[in-house]
């Protein structure tokens, strides 16, 4: 899978990331992999890396919600699970405040989330999708098993409150 990456935000550069394509590339084997397609298969991905103000202006153009969100996929072909990808996988667009807050309000590592993303947003490309409550069952199980090759926590394990003392 080639992949054209775009930073049209500068200040992604300064995250600590370290490098950015190959960090992308990482998740990109790993969830080709998982999503039983050949390591070598080919295809190409287009990752724009941006600010929240350009993904608020696509999300309200494409979904008609007029505010950012963390990734958008853009899927070139109405995949199933599965099924190979053309010579085009899609698009992702991701907006740096957002994934930077959200990190910080899970308190979690901004690259273990950005691999999050990355790998939800390529799954959303290559079919699977999370409406359905077994579908989403399915996607997120795919994304546990990815992210766990890659080293990173289940990002869909919540903390049990802890139990308020009885009052008797």
């Amino acid at each position: 899978m080639s992949i054209a990456l775009a930073i049209e935000d500068e200040a992604w550069e300064a995250e600590g990331l370290g490098d950015i394509e190959a960090l992308i590339r990482r998740c990109l084997d790993r969830t080709v992999e998982a999503a039983g397609l050949a390591n070598d298969v080919e295809t190409e991905i287009g990752i724009t890396l941006t600010d929240d103000a350009q993904v608020q202006a696509l999300n309200a153009e494409w979904r008609g919600k007029n505010k950012p969100t963390n990734v958008l996929s853009f899927p070139i072909n109405d995949l199933l699970p599965g099924e190979a990808p053309g010579p085009m996988l899609g698009d992702l667009v991701l907006a740096r405040e957002t994934l930077r807050a959200e990190a910080a309000l899970e308190d979690k590592p901004l690259a273990d989330h950005f691999c999050h993303l990355i790998v939800h947003g390529t799954l959303h490309c290559l079919g699977y999708d999370h409406v359905e409550p077994d579908e989403a069952e399915a996607m997120e199980a795919l994304e546990v098993r990815i992210l766990d090759a890659l080293g990173i926590s289940d990002p869909y394990l919540m903390t049990e409150p802890e139990e308020e003392p009885s009052r008797a």
